[in-house]
């Protein structure tokens, strides 16, 4: 039966919490939002934290949110004429269309990733003082840094077991003293 609890799972959890506690009083004190660094976060492990899906990430939540910024700007235009819900679904309609037709030509633009941010950057928007240029700073700068800790502390952990495994080894496999070795103590018998 497979081990529930690792050395390299207690090892990387207690690195990640004190990661995101260090980042979450950071970006407190900084007055910004936390939220689109650590849907970042999230979606780099959805994706098995394959370095790979880094730009699909990275600038399919830029997308994402800048999308629901479009959608902000044409809703004054479109809406008197086709009405607000009229318009909204009309826009979540074009640009999940978009994403279905443009995910093979521009992945790293038209993916999931892109509509999970508009989605929650839409529903962001909604709160008293919306940023979502804040928004997306935070989600390129501070969601890089996360994917590099990520990434930076499956190495800490890599070299902590590997040396710790090295020294177990190395306790455990100590030859035998060869004869002249075992003349040389005092207390050795010939």
């Amino acid at each position: 039966m497979k081990r529930v609890i690792t050395g390299r799972s207690v090892l990387f959890g207690f690195f990640l919490v004190a990661f995101i506690i260090v980042f979450e009083v950071v970006l407190e004190r900084l007055k910004l939002p936390a939220w689109p660094a650590f849907m970042v976060m999230i979606c780099f492990f959805i994706e098995h934290e394959d370095p790979g899906s880094v730009p699909r990430i990275l600038i399919g939540g830029l997308a994402g949110i800048g999308c629901m910024v479009l959608m902000e700007h044409f809703e004054p235009v479109l809406a008197p004429y086709l009405g607000v819900e009229a318009y909204r679904l009309l826009f979540i309609g074009v640009f999940v269309y978009a994403i279905v037709l443009f995910k093979d030509a521009l992945p790293p633009v038209f993916n999931t990733f892109a509509f999970l941010f508009f989605l929650v950057a839409s529903i962001a928007s909604r709160t008293p003082n919306p940023e979502p240029y804040v928004w997306m700073g935070v989600e390129i700068v501070v969601g890089s840094i996360f994917i590099a800790g990520i990434l930076g502390i499956n190495r800490l952990v890599d070299t902590i077991l590997d040396d710790e495994h090295a020294n177990e080894t190395a306790l455990s496999v100590q030859p035998a003293p060869t004869v002249e070795e075992a003349a040389d103590e005092p207390d050795a018998e010939p």
